[in-house]
């Protein structure tokens, strides 16, 4: 990067806009807090829409995974880009795996844009945005392999519940699974230091954060460039041991390096929810081949029995793709047999989306989009009979519910979650006749299910 801008008036003010996953949002915490330590005012917004009438920069940290996220980051771009041409703003920075992954098209196609700045380069946003209002030319900082970069301080401006947080404790992907193109821009695995989670961790507390939801592309293989082993085990036990977090979440497993340490430290650990997110994507023998997956469709059930013989009551969430190229009936069937045998908790169930660069864009016969979208809603069919009968055994059971708001239908119902429901992609549990505050754990007994919810009435002593 150039020479350093000179610090910026205190009055200059960014709004920044966060597109895609849990990780990208961490990104933006860990932005903001960089842009403020710099003397900028900050603030976020949903969209180039919703950015306050005084603000002189947008930053935009894109999502570039699949189709539909790089269409609303390119269109997010477009719509900020127009405000600058109106005037309304001074300067667009655009960031992220968008950016990444597709620089020189963008520099070439939107000279507008100001900054372009690759990931793993959170810590130069400041000098990026510095540099923006001083300069004429477009400035574009893109690595060519990407590397994440930890901050050296940890600096987070939260955008979330007060009450819940991401933390990651990881970033790139060292597998080849052959559907997905992560790794092209996010580079190879990197842990972020044991000491340095276990401090940034300990601020999260200290600031009110209850619930700590640990993420990365692959969590269990946590530690091992760095220490040579995988730490995930001990790193949750030693999380446990921090005062003020309740509950401990674990995101984005893979499958294969699920080994027994780690299922013991989810049945045993104190705070540690008896909950994982586990992508599996497919069940057939052929497909997972296809894919360039390390498991096959029985070792995925034995796993889950040793999971449900450690913690019976452990809550198991995975993802599966359909319309794979190649993918016929007979491996959708075993598919559908497989989700009917495992019994998930939770299912999240993607159509292929062709991503340029990688082995399954060449893989042909491609699945027809109808036929994707038919199989995607009988799957989702198929597991929400599966979901009732699963909530169905928790009816007369007691569960700690984390209430986080009020529901827009009954101002004396709380909305809030089980250690068995994630944030944003699980479901809730509705609490009648309950006025605990936002951000407060209440007991409950459970009273009705539903195919995602459940309704309880809160248990007093």
């Amino acid at each position: 990067m150039s020479k350093t801008a000179d610090p910026p008036m205190r009055t200059t003010r960014v709004s920044l806009i966060t597109l895609g996953c849990a990780k990208n949002e961490v990104d933006s915490e860990e932005m903001l807090g960089e842009l403020a330590g710099a003397g900028y005012t900050v603030e976020s917004s949903r969209s180039p829409a919703a950015v306050s009438d005084g603000a002189d920069v947008i930053v935009i940290n894109t999502c570039g995974f699949i189709d539909a996220a790089k269409e609303e980051s390119i269109n997010t771009i477009l719509e900020a880009l127009q405000k600058k041409e109106r005037g309304e703003v001074k300067r667009v920075v655009v960031t992220g795996c968008l950016v990444q992954r597709y620089a020189k098209e963008l520099a070439a196609e939107m000279p507008e844009a100001d900054v372009l700045l690759g990931t793993g380069r959170i810590g130069g946003i400041g000098e990026a945005v510095g540099q923006s209002l001083i300069r004429t030319e477009q400035l574009l900082e893109v690595a060519a392999k990407p590397h994440h970069r930890w901050l050296d301080v940890p600096t987070r401006v939260r955008l979330g519940s007060p009450w819940s947080a991401y933390l990651k404790i990881s970033e790139g992907c060292d597998h080849a699974c052959t559907f997905c193109a992560i790794p092209s821009f996010r580079g190879r695995h990197t842990s972020k230091p044991f000491e340095r989670i276990i401090q940034e961790a300990e601020g999260l507390a200290q600031d009110g954060v209850k619930e700590l939801n640990l993420i990365a592309q692959d969590s269990t293989q946590y530690g091992y460039d760095l220490y040579g082993k995988m730490r995930l085990p001990e790193l949750l036990r030693e999380l446990s041991q921090i005062d003020g977090l309740r509950w401990i979440r674990l995101f984005y497993c893979y499958p294969s390096r699920v080994n027994r340490g780690v299922i013991e430290a989810i049945a045993t650990t104190p705070k540690v929810c008896h909950y994982i997110d586990m992508p599996l994507q497919h069940a057939d023998d052929e497909m997972l081949r296809a894919m360039r997956r390390p498991m096959r469709g029985e070792g995925y059930l034995a796993l889950l029995e040793k999971f449900r013989a450690a913690a019976p009551d452990v809550a198991i969430r995975t993802t599966f793709i359909v319309g794979f190229p190649g993918e016929t009936r007979r491996h959708f069937e075993t598919l559908v047999r497989f989700l009917e045998e495992a019994r998930f908790n939770r299912v999240g169930v993607f159509e292929y989306s062709v991503e340029e660069g990688t082995p399954s864009s060449e893989i042909e016969p491609k699945v027809p989009s109808r036929t994707k979208r038919a199989r995607k809603d009988a799957l989702m069919a198929r597991q929400q009979a599966i979901s009732l009968a699963c909530n169905k055994k928790w009816v007369g059971r007691e569960l700690e519910v984390l209430v986080e708001g009020v529901s827009p239908l009954d101002g004396t119902t709380a909305v809030g979650r089980s250690f068995r429901d994630a944030p944003e992609v699980d479901g809730q549990v509705l609490v009648r006749r309950c006025a605990a505050r936002p951000g407060t754990f209440v007991r409950t007994r459970v009273t009705e299910a539903r195919p995602y919810d459940l309704v309880a009435e809160q248990v007093f002593e």
